[in-house]
Parts: C-alpha cells; sequence; structure tokens
C-alpha cells in the first residue's frame, strides 16, 4: 500500500498503482529476483512499446479508462481519434485543465506526479528513498557537472501509468542538448525503490541542461523504467521556450522526471518539505505553483 497526500483533499491518500500485485511478485518476494534479469532488459520494454503502438492495442483503451476512472473531460481530442494505445497514453490535455499559474515568480510542477523535494542538497549523499542514497556524480557521469547542484535543491518528480505522461519547462530561458545514457529498466515505483539500490543510476535517462529567467541553472533527468522502452524530447536545443512549453514525453509506463537547481534559487512549499522529510510523496499537478523564487532567508 502506497500512500500519498493529496493537495487539495488536504489528506494522504492510497494511490491507486497498476499492475501493484506484479510489482509485489518481482521485487517484495524472495522468488520475484530472478524475473529482474528480464523485466530490466530493453528488449522486455522494447516489445511491449511496440505492441501498445499496434492498431490492435486501441481497444484497451475503454476498459482502462473504466477500470481506472480516467476523466475523458480533460483530454483534448475523442478517444476515436487515438490510433493505438500508446498514442491514448501520451494524450495530451486541454489548456483549461492544467492552468499554468501567472506569477512570474511561481516554481511551476513540469508535470503531474508525486513529488518528493529536498533543500540542501548534498551531492555525495542524494535521496533515492529513505534510506538509500547515492552519489550525484553517478547518476550524471560528470564530477564538475555533480558539483554545481551542491547545496541546492532536488525534486523528484514520480509518473504513475495512470498520469498525463507529458512533461514542460517550469520556467522561460533556454535548454541545452539532451545527452541519454544508457541502462536498465527497473520500475520506478517506491516498492522497486526501496528494494533497488542505486535504481536511478542503474536505469536508462536523459540529461538535459536548462538555463532559466528566474531560477538560474537546473538541470532535467528524466528516467526510464519498465515498459518506457521510449522517451521522446519535443524541443528544440539552445531556442529560447516559455514557461509551460512541452519538452517531451513518457511512452507506456512509469516513469520520473528529477530537477536540480542551484542553491539559492527556490524556495519551496512547506508541506511539500515537510511530507517528504516523512517520507511521504505529494500529488501535484502540471502547472500549479510549488514554490518560489529565493528572495533571501
Amino acid at each position: 500500500m502506497i500512500k500519498i497526500y493529496d493537495r487539495r483533499l488536504e489528506t494522504t491518500v492510497e494511490e491507486k498503482v497498476l499492475g501493484g500485485k506484479l510489482l509485489q511478485l518481482l521485487y517484495e518476494k524472495p522468488y520475484g529476483k530472478p524475473f529482474h534479469f528480464f523485466v530490466k532488459r530493453k528488449f522486455f520494454s522494447s516489445f511491449y512499446g511496440k505492441l501498445m503502438d499496434t492498431t490492435w492495442s486501441k481497444r484497451m483503451i475503454p476498459k482502462f479508462i473504466q477500470n481506472h476512472g480516467l476523466s475523458t473531460e480533460e483530454i483534448l481530442f475523442p478517444l476515436n481519434a487515438f490510433s493505438s494505445f500508446n498514442d491514448f497514453f501520451i494524450r495530451r490535455l486541454k489548456t483549461a485543465a492544467r492552468p499554468v499559474s501567472e506569477n512570474p515568480d511561481a516554481f511551476i510542477s513540469p508535470c503531474d506526479a508525486r513529488l518528493l523535494a529536498y533543500e540542501h542538497l548534498s551531492i555525495d549523499e542524494v535521496i533515492q528513498v529513505k534510506g538509500l542514497h547515492y552519489p550525484l556524480q553517478d547518476l550524471l557521469g560528470q564530477e564538475a557537472l555533480a558539483e554545481e547542484f551542491q547545496g541546492g535543491t532536488v525534486l523528484i518528480f514520480r509518473l504513475n501509468p495512470l498520469d498525463y505522461h507529458r512533461f514542460h519547462f517550469f520556467d522561460e530561458g533556454i535548454p541545452g542538448k539532451s545527452k541519454a545514457i544508457s541502462g536498465s529498466y527497473y520500475s520506478v515505483n517506491p516498492v522497486a525503490l526501496k528494494k533497488i539500490p542505486r535504481l536511478y543510476i542503474e536505469n536508462k535517462r536523459v540529461l538535459t541542461p536548462f538555463h532559466s529567467k528566474h531560477f538560474g541553472k537546473a538541470l532535467y533527468v528524466e528516467v526510464g523504467a519498465t515498459n518506457v522502452g521510449t522517451i521522446v524530447e519535443t524541443y528544440a536545443p539552445d531556442v529560447a521556450v516559455k514557461r509551460g512549453q512541452e519538452k517531451g514525453y513518457f511512452k507506456f509506463g512509469g516513469s520520473t522526471v528529477i530537477l536540480f537547481l542551484q542553491k539559492n534559487q527556490v524556495h519551496l512549499d512547506q508541506d511539500i518539505l515537510k511530507n517528504s522529510i516523512e517520507g511521504i510523496e505529494t500529488r501535484v499537478l502540471f502547472g500549479e505553483s510549488i514554490g518560489q523564487a529565493y528572495k533571501g532567508s
């Protein structure tokens, strides 16, 4: 059972987990460990991804919506417009469904997700989950780049398979060129995060530097996961972007966007920080304010 804090309901709720029993078998049962060899491999996720690209897969859409209580009113296009399940999975939403805060000093969530966030970052011990850490240099593959974020802020946005799966720029600015780092495809569900040390370092990921107008230099790290055979970047490098503009999307499966910001750039909302210290993720939606530009202590 995974508990998350819902800001709208102002209470802790149980998360809906797609494939929860399978995750428990793979990562909590002793006889599930041998299957890690298969599910973490690229061929497993690639095969499933290709299956979800077929026209046959679109018949799964109505049942998926019904079983999980998804709102069709938010979706930009009618259901009969989708050519496959993956086409539906990377669906766009109506602008009114995710209003972007108009306050230029507001730090907005770049996606729909469950969020853990920590200030005063130690690059030698970045938190994966409570009790498990990893060196930032190992995640980025660059010691000098890691050192730029010493004492800064890290935000871990975990996308559930039921979420809107496009991610966006949190501010106006200029993004650099993305760099892909190959790796495995472990699940990024908390069940797996507690069992696989250095999971983010093990998994496939994409790094993008971002020079924002109001929050200084930042770094996006998009992490692949089981059944996420593709991370698609839709932005143009070295071309100015607006706040809320799309950066890319994940194909089928849950995944994670990790943001690193340098020291003294953002004041995060206290409820998010308090929940994170307790190991509780906070449910956030793309466009909502989750902090403010740093104005001093």
